[in-house]
Parts: structure tokens; C-alpha cells; sequence
């Protein structure tokens, strides 16, 4: 009895723990009728997507078909009566909730990391569509249980990732399929930025421009006493500064924030720059803080804008997903479409 009563407490504890799943129930159709096939590419090292506190009790996220493959393309097939010609593959590469205590806070916040990347398939032939990869903050002093903000976001980011990928362009370098695991080193010997010894000086209009180290022709910088840059020059007039995407001076790069420029470091991961949310997010109109504070389409928007970043020249500068922290840390710069990649 004595043995036998320390595994029935243990299973009530098991069974008692609270589950939170993740329903992927919104519509993705694709509203142009261009996709054949939705195929997902599951890679995630551990299935299990974790843990988090919730006051006194944890808390499990997961989703609630795991049969996830399976799932995910049958979701698309019934969202999706008209097919086009397009098969489109989606890799989760990550995603894990967890808790971490910042330096120089008082508690842990529960957080969200992942990692969805997109393809355009033709035969054996991959082509790079598009990327999400970051850590989603959940501010505890909002959001009374984090798994029910979690939750759903990984729901709209995945949905939102699917629809932003049946329109996005494609990358001109296509991936053999048996290099698609690998798809990230073997598209990065073509980032020039990255590989070259030494960056070329000029302005970049753009991401594209900057990978391929091809300042934009005519632009210009202009600096006032203190060497602050305080216009953009095209030829001979003055435009807006919000059109560039980084200027590079003496071998060193300066990207633009909505806060100003910051100087671009180099390491073994790409470049990054030295900052925290709260600058590199621009506040949504309201103002205020996005978590629990806003729902259904409006999310969906915002995920989508999020997603959709490197679109612009301002990559990433826009409303993020989750709590705007104000921890400070190296925010790198996607070697693959120019977004921001938080690790904290």
C-alpha cells in the first residue's frame, strides 16, 4: 500500500495539471485561388511545446489535434474548394513556451518561441517564401493566465504565416530537396552583406539591396554638427529619412529604428543590432500596450503586418505581437528577409 500510494499521488498531480490547447480553426483560404497543396515539414527537435505557472499550478500548451500534419493539411483542403496550381510547404522548425526571469526583474514572464519558414515546391525544387522566427513576451501584470494568451497566438501566427505565404514572392535561388532541412546555410553563400570581408558604403534603400551589397545610386546622407544624420538626400533633393533601410560609412552599417540609428554588429549568426521592443515597435494608433487588449481580426492584422515586415523598408519597425519589453538585448537581423529575431 505504502508504494502504491505515492503513484496515485503522483497521477492526480499529472491529471490535475491544467491543459491549454491550440485550436487551428481560423480561415486560410487562399483568396486568389492560386494553391494546389499545403504540405507541412514538422522539424521540431521535441514535440512537446511545454510548461508554464500559472500562480500555484502549471500549465501545459498543446495542440488539440497532434496529429499536427495530418491537421494542417486537411485544414487547408477545407478552407480551400477551388484549387490553383501552387504547392506551397511549411516548415515548423520551432516552438516552445516557457518561463524566464530577466535581468532586473522581479518575476518570470512566460514567452513563446517560434520558428515557421514557407516554400514554393516545383518538382524537386524549393524556393524560400518567407520567414517567422521569434520570442513572443507575455507581461504578467496584464494577463492573468499566459496560456490563454499564448495560446491563440500561436494559432493566429501559424493561420496568419499560411496566408502571408500564398502571395509573398519567392526567392530566385532554388533549394535541391534533398538540402530543404539545410535550406538556411545553403541560401546563405549567397548573402553578400554576410560573406563579403568588408560592407560596401552607401545607402540601402531596402534588405534586398543591403543582402546583395548594392547601395541604392543617387541617395546620400547629410549629418548636422554633432554627425547625427538628420537628412536623406535623392540627387539633389531631400526626402524622406523613413525610406531607408540602413546607410554604411566607413565599412560599419547604421540601421535605421523608429528611435534613430543603431550600429550593426557581426558575428557567426549574421548582424544584429544592440536594442529592445519598445524601440524598434512603433505604438498602433490607440496607443497602449497589446496584450489582452486587443482580439479577432485586429490581431490577425497586426500578425500578419508583423510577418509581413521585410516588406518594408523599416523592416520590423512596426506593432509587434506580444508584451513591448523594455529589456535591452542583440535583436539579429534575419539573414533571410531582413525582420527582427528576438531571443529575449
Amino acid at each position: 500500500m505504502k508504494k502504491i500510494l505515492p503513484f496515485i499521488l503522483f497521477s492526480v498531480f499529472v491529471s490535475a495539471q491544467k491543459v491549454e490547447l491550440i485550436k487551428l480553426n481560423q480561415n486560410i483560404k487562399d483568396k486568389n485561388g492560386r494553391t494546389k497543396s499545403l504540405t507541412l515539414i514538422d522539424n521540431r527537435p521535441d514535440k512537446t511545446i511545454g510548461t508554464i505557472a500559472d500562480k500555484d499550478e502549471m500549465a501545459e500548451i498543446k495542440f488539440a489535434d497532434e496529429n499536427l500534419k495530418s491537421h494542417i493539411e486537411n485544414w487547408f483542403l477545407n478552407d480551400n474548394k477551388k484549387l490553383g496550381n501552387t504547392d506551397i510547404v511549411i516548415m515548423l522548425e520551432e516552438l516552445k513556451v516557457y518561463d524566464e526571469q530577466d535581468r532586473n526583474k522581479d518575476f518570470p514572464y512566460a514567452k513563446l518561441k517560434i520558428k515557421i519558414s514557407s516554400f514554393l515546391k516545383r518538382n524537386d525544387k524549393y524556393y524560400f517564401i518567407n520567414r517567422f522566427d521569434n520570442v513572443i513576451v507575455c507581461n504578467p501584470k496584464v494577463t492573468a493566465h499566459a496560456q490563454r494568451f499564448l495560446a491563440p497566438r500561436i494559432s493566429d501566427i501559424i493561420s496568419e504565416f499560411i496566408k502571408v505565404s500564398y502571395s509573398n514572392t519567392i526567392s530566385g535561388t532554388f533549394i535541391p530537396e534533398n538540402e530543404i532541412n539545410n535550406y538556411n546555410e545553403y541560401l546563405s553563400k549567397n548573402y553578400k552583406a554576410f560573406n563579403n570581408p568588408e560592407l560596401k558604403d552607401g545607402v540601402y534603400i531596402n534588405f534586398k539591396s543591403f543582402y546583395n551589397q548594392e547601395p541604392n545610386a543617387g541617395y546620400s546622407v547629410e549629418k548636422n554638427r554633432k554627425g547625427k544624420v538628420v537628412r536623406l538626400m535623392q540627387n539633389d533633393l531631400q526626402t524622406s529619412i523613413s525610406e531607408m533601410y540602413c546607410y554604411v560609412e566607413g565599412g560599419k552599417g547604421y540601421k535605421l529604428t523608429p528611435v534613430g540609428f543603431d550600429g550593426m554588429k557581426k558575428d557567426e549568426k549574421g548582424f544584429s543590432i544592440f536594442s529592445s521592443r519598445v524601440n524598434l515597435f512603433a505604438e498602433n494608433k490607440g496607443g497602449g500596450a497589446m496584450v489582452g487588449a486587443i482580439a479577432g481580426g485586429v490581431v490577425g492584422a497586426l500578425i500578419g503586418a508583423a510577418i509581413d515586415s521585410a516588406s518594408s523598408s523599416n523592416s520590423g519597425a512596426m506593432n509587434g505581437i506580444g508584451y513591448k519589453s523594455t529589456i535591452e538585448s542583440y535583436v539579429y537581423i534575419d539573414s533571410l528577409t531582413g525582420g527582427y529575431i528576438f531571443t529575449k
